[in-house]
């Protein structure tokens, strides 16, 4: 009575807490539809002169496009140009980001036509590098370089930039430096990129800082510096984890599996491009979907699943064509050509072969690569007065800043010593202590699971059936019993497992319990179609203590109809729902039973298996939860339901 108490109050707490939860919720949409209306109506009164004071108010909806939608509409009616330049270029960087790219372009040239109504040189800027983004995307070189350079010569003639413009200006270098890298003039794409990065990291832009890393890293690449490439990598991966951005993870997670493949590192480069190519289809952003497509294809190709790569390779190959990729286009059809040739189709490889060298042939073009010099140096020649002034100032603000910085060090760097060894002291207590609970708890399940009981018991279930000469049983459940030992044996060295291979363990127990109840129970496991049992993590042999005890406490004492139903739901975001029903004696009855055995079993199975549970959950932002019910039919316990819930 006491636990069910407990349990019920715990139930209770649970509804409460979840009540409140679905409360706040509700008052942070709410917020933010409060939050949205507050800054149309700011517009509407005040209509900000900058961009830097529209994006203040609509940077947290910029990705909405509904509410950018709104924007639009409401500053129309207003005559506010500039809200309608902005309104679309967001929309413009939305369709962008589907790989919709012709209709980006239309929206911002539109942005672009609104700038010029309001007469904003900033919000020119803007849009000419966005339409610039747009045509680089697609390989189309000449328009994408004439749209930043127009960008640039605008921003190099306002005397005192603001952030916004200065920003810009990095993203037209950038843009310019991508150009370089397309056309294979990897010294010249550096020498951008690193421009750029300059003034990001005079912004403290962590965006500008992920994108610049990464171009570097590229160039890197190319040019065979590996390790340099690497480690430009992992410090715009650092970045875009700093800045939550997943299409930034997609394109450094496609990079670094990339300079592991170069590096015949394919354990290494597997999980990394697999994870690209998940969070690209997750975004739907076609241009990153084709890029992870023939990174995941010449992996496979390099395993020797060749069947695979092809498949892998001719999405990635669709998707380009569908899209006018071209850089991808030309990818995808070298690597098709060299699968082609591994599978000694010759004439399939030269066509192959032949379509990547056609497609290149169309931006990797002399008269290409002397237009965009000729721009570059024409804008560059323009600016060279106000470069050397601005290396004049950074150099006076450097040597201020460092004059500063010394004094700041001389008078911190023991303090910050001391602190850092105190903190690493704390910190490395708590892991060990950490990882001393998690050992004593994988020790306590094994010895749970191989109980010597359970054991001898099943060995000696099978024997019966070699003294009954029945060959085919024993041959059968032997089978049984070892696949499971192996399994049980192989969970303890991991502290995770994947739902579907918990599952199978589970089926494999229960078969093998099975046979000392005389095959008599009914073990049927359902899972639901939103349930992706190969990916979903659970801690390894969570759910057979609760299996073992519906079996021992709840069916052993029941003589005929003996069920148990394993079911697993996905009802609510962030966790799976497993529930354990069987229609044994219920738990009254049972405990009745228990007290009055001489010789009692002490189960200490579900107790370790929660401390288990209250682990794996530290990983999420919500626990785990644990509910057992006693299900009755007219006053008569007609058995027991646990509900497990497990965060994913």
């Amino acid at each position: 009575m006491i636990i069910s108490t407990l349990f019920l109050k715990m139930h209770h707490k649970k509804h409460l807490i979840l009540v409140c939860l679905l409360y706040v919720c509700t008052l942070f949409v709410d917020a933010q539809t409060t939050d949205f209306e507050m800054a149309l109506n700011s517009i509407q009164q005040n209509q900000p002169k900058n961009f830097i004071g529209i994006d203040s108010l609509f940077k947290p909806f910029e990705r909405d496009s509904l509410k950018m939608k709104q924007l639009l509409e409401t500053s129309k009616i207003n005559t506010y140009n500039k809200g309608v330049s902005y309104a679309l270029n967001a929309l413009g960087v939305a369709n962008r980001n589907i790989s919709n790219y012709e209709k980006s372009i239309q929206l911002h040239k539109e942005a672009k036509t609104y700038a010029d109504k309001a007469n904003s040189d900033e919000f020119r800027i803007i849009s000419l590098n966005m339409i610039g983004v747009a045509y680089r995307r697609m390989d189309i070189i000449k328009p994408a370089l004439n749209f930043h350079a127009e960008a640039l010569k605008i921003a190099y003639s306002i005397k005192n930039p603001n952030k916004t413009v200065s920003y810009n200006i990095a993203v037209s270098q950038n843009s310019i430096g991508n150009i370089y890298l397309a056309l294979q003039q990897y010294d010249l794409a550096l020498l951008q990129f690193n421009k750029s990065l300059k003034i990001e990291v005079k912004a403290d832009n962590k965006l500008g800082l992920a994108i610049n890393y990464h171009n570097i890293g590229y160039a890197e690449e190319a040019k065979g510096s590996l390790d340099a490439a690497l480690n430009n990598y992992k410090k715009s991966l650092d970045y875009n984890n700093a800045i939550d951005s997943d299409i930034g993870r997609v394109i450094c997670y496609n990079s670094i599996g990339a300079i592991y493949l170069k590096k015949e590192k394919y354990k290494e480069a597997a999980p990394i491009i697999k994870g690209a190519l998940d969070k690209a289809l997750k975004l739907g952003d076609q241009f990153y979907i084709a890029s992870s497509y023939i990174n995941l294809g010449q992996l496979q190709i390099k395993d020797n699943q060749l069947s695979l790569a092809e498949k892998s390779l001719n999405k990635a190959l669709k998707i380009s064509e569908s899209y006018n990729l071209n850089s991808s286009i030309a990818a995808s059809s070298k690597l098709l050509s060299e699968l082609n040739q591994k599978n000694k189709k010759f004439e399939v490889a030269l066509d192959y072969y032949q379509k990547a060298v056609e497609i290149e042939n169309t931006f990797l073009t002399e008269q290409n690569l002397q237009y965009v010099n000729d721009i570059v140096v024409t804008y560059e020649n323009e600016n060279k007065d106000n470069q050397i002034k601005d290396l004049a100032l950074e150099n006076e603000a450097a040597r201020l800043l460092l004059e500063r910085n010394k004094k700041i060090l001389l008078y911190t760097s023991l303090a910050l010593a001391l602190l850092a060894i105190a903190l690493f002291i704390m910190n490395r207590t708590k892991a060990l202590k950490k990882e001393k609970q998690i050992l004593m708890l994988e020790q306590d399940m094994l010895r749970s699971q191989m109980n010597p009981h359970f054991l001898f018991n099943s060995l000696n279930s099978i024997k019966l059936y070699i003294i009954n000469n029945e060959k085919e049983n024993a041959v059968y459940y032997l089978n049984k019993f070892s696949k499971l030992i192996r399994k049980i044996l192989i969970a303890s060295k991991e502290k995770e497992t994947t739902l579907s291979d918990e599952l199978e363990t589970m089926k494999l127990y229960m078969n093998i319990e099975n046979i000392r109840f005389s095959n008599e129970i009914d073990f049927n496991i359902n899972v639901d179609e939103g349930v992706n049992t190969e990916i979903t993590k659970v801690p390894s042999l969570i759910l057979q203590p609760f299996l073992e005890n519906a079996l021992w406490h709840g069916l052993s004492s029941k003589s005929q109809n003996k069920r148990i139903n394993l079911n697993v739901i996905k009802n609510e975001t962030g966790f799976i729902t497993v529930e354990i029903i069987d229609n044994g004696i219920g738990r009254f009855a049972a405990r009745k039973i228990s007290n009055g055995k001489k010789l009692k079993r002490k189960s200490v199975g579900i107790e370790i298996t929660k401390a288990r549970l209250a682990n794996f959950s530290q990983g999420f932002p919500n626990s785990y939860s644990l509910e057992i019910e006693d299900l009755y039919e007219a006053n008569n316990a007609t058995g027991t339901k646990i509900i497990l819930q497990i965060p994913v």
